[in-house]
C-alpha cells in the first residue's frame, strides 16, 4: 500500500442485542431522541464500549434499557448478522436469547424509547428496524450468521 492510500482496515459498530421470549412474544422497545432508528421497534440493544465483553455489553444493556438483571450463564449466543444498510453503512449485531432474568421489563430509558411491549415473534409489527427483524427471522430458523445488504457494492463509510 503506498503511503497516500487511504486506510483500508475495515472497523464496524459491534451491538449486542437481547431477544427475551415469553409466550412466544419478544420483547421490543419503540425508539424515540437517539437519531437512530426513532420510532421503529427494536431489541433491547446496545454498541459494545471500550473494555467489555459483548456478553458484558448485554448484561449492561439489559440493566439500562428494560431494568432487568441478566447473569452470564442465562446468556445464549442466538444469532450474528452483519448488516449494511442502504446508505452503505455497517454493523456487527450479536444476538443473545436470555433465558431467565430477575425484575419485571419496563422502559428504563424514557429518553431514548417510547415505550416497551411483547409482540408475536412470528407476526413482528410493519415498522421493526430491519436489522432486528431479519436477526430474529435467522433465529426462529436457528441460522446462526446472516449477512444482509452486501449483494451490491456500495461505498465504504468508516465508523
Amino acid at each position: 500500500m503506498s503511503p497516500t492510500a487511504p486506510n483500508t482496515t475495515y472497523t464496524s459498530i459491534v451491538d449486542a442485542l437481547l431477544i427475551l421470549l415469553r409466550d412466544d412474544h419478544v420483547l421490543l422497545a419503540r425508539r424515540q431522541g437517539t437519531g437512530y432508528a426513532d420510532g421503529m421497534w427494536n431489541l433491547p440493544s446496545g454498541k459494545l464500549e471500550a473494555n467489555e465483553t459483548i456478553t458484558q455489553a448485554a448484561i449492561r444493556e439489559a440493566q439500562e434499557e428494560i431494568g432487568v438483571h441478566i447473569t452470564e450463564p442465562d446468556l445464549r449466543f442466538a444469532h450474528l448478522i452483519h448488516y449494511r444498510n442502504p446508505h452503505g453503512h455497517a454493523r456487527i449485531g450479536v444476538f443473545f436469547h436470555a433465558t431467565h432474568w430477575t425484575g419485571t421489563p419496563h422502559n428504563a430509558e424514557p429518553h431514548k424509547c417510547s415505550e416497551v411491549t411483547w409482540q408475536p415473534l412470528h407476526n413482528l409489527p410493519s415498522d421493526t428496524y430491519p436489522y432486528t427483524a431479519q436477526g430474529l427471522a435467522a433465529f426462529t430458523r436457528q441460522t446462526p450468521l446472516s449477512t444482509i445488504g452486501w449483494d451490491s457494492p456500495r461505498p465504504f463509510h468508516g465508523p
